[in-house]
């Protein structure tokens, strides 16, 4: 118990209730809904991973390689079989790349918070622009292999493989992507439920995620000022 209270000893009011409501959300409605055991497991794997990812904390990644096999399976059930390449060949390796990166850049050794950054202009046109090609050209690959919605997916696909890659170097504008992530994954799964889909959970995990995702932007600008003068 004490080590819990430690744990949470830096996070505030809000960031408390937003991580436990969720969480009780998630499950009610999946009770209700009649969602299947491993949706809910990604679901609330998902959500603690993300939070955990708005606080800095290294922590983020434990969770996220739990949800990233359950989230692959749900998916692969659905058909976004851009979805699934992406968790099992990309974010699942990612984790273990992550944890290395984010240990070596931590504020101090006692603390589990990272030092964040921002990116320079240059990087941020190049990774633009690498990821309007990539989307467009793994769109037409979703396409020919039979896939649900393949230029959307594969946006969603994209911009998640580029986000990963600034979050695990710990920039702040990782954030802007991860919004833009969800809103189109969150228009996937309506797409799922108004064919008669049951994976509710999916869908509210991916709206909670756009929520905490406009957080972590305004937290991590918040963490950018910090480790300045850390």
């Amino acid at each position: 118990m004490n080590l819990i209270k430690r744990y949470f000893s830096d996070w505030d009011p809000y960031e408390k209730i937003w991580l436990f409501l969720f969480t009780f959300i998630i499950i009610g409605l999946s009770f209700y809904w009649k969602d299947s055991l491993i949706g809910i497991l990604a679901s609330l794997t998902g959500i603690w991973c993300v939070v955990l990812i708005a606080k800095g904390k290294i922590a983020n990644y434990y969770f996220g390689i739990i949800n990233v096999l359950a989230y692959a399976y749900v998916a692969y059930n659905q058909q976004y079989y851009g979805e699934v390449m992406l968790n099992m060949f990309y974010f699942f390796p990612m984790q273990f790349i992550g944890i290395y990166l984010w240990k070596k850049k931590r504020l101090s050794a006692k603390k589990n918070d990272v030092r964040v950054v921002y990116m320079s202009n240059k990087q941020r046109i190049l990774w633009s622009v690498i990821t309007i090609i990539a989307t467009i050209l793994y769109g037409f690959v979703l396409k020919k292999l039979g896939g649900n919605l393949p230029f959307i997916d594969s946006s969603s696909t994209v911009m998640s493989v580029i986000a990963m890659i600034l979050m695990v170097f710990v920039f702040v504008e990782q954030w802007i992507l991860w919004i833009l992530v969800d809103i189109v994954s969150i228009i996937m799964w309506i797409a799922v439920m108004m064919k008669g889909g049951s994976d509710v959970a999916v869908l509210v995990m991916w709206i909670a995620y756009l929520v905490n995702a406009i957080y972590g932007l305004y937290n991590w600008i918040k963490l950018e000022k910090q480790s300045r003068i850390v």
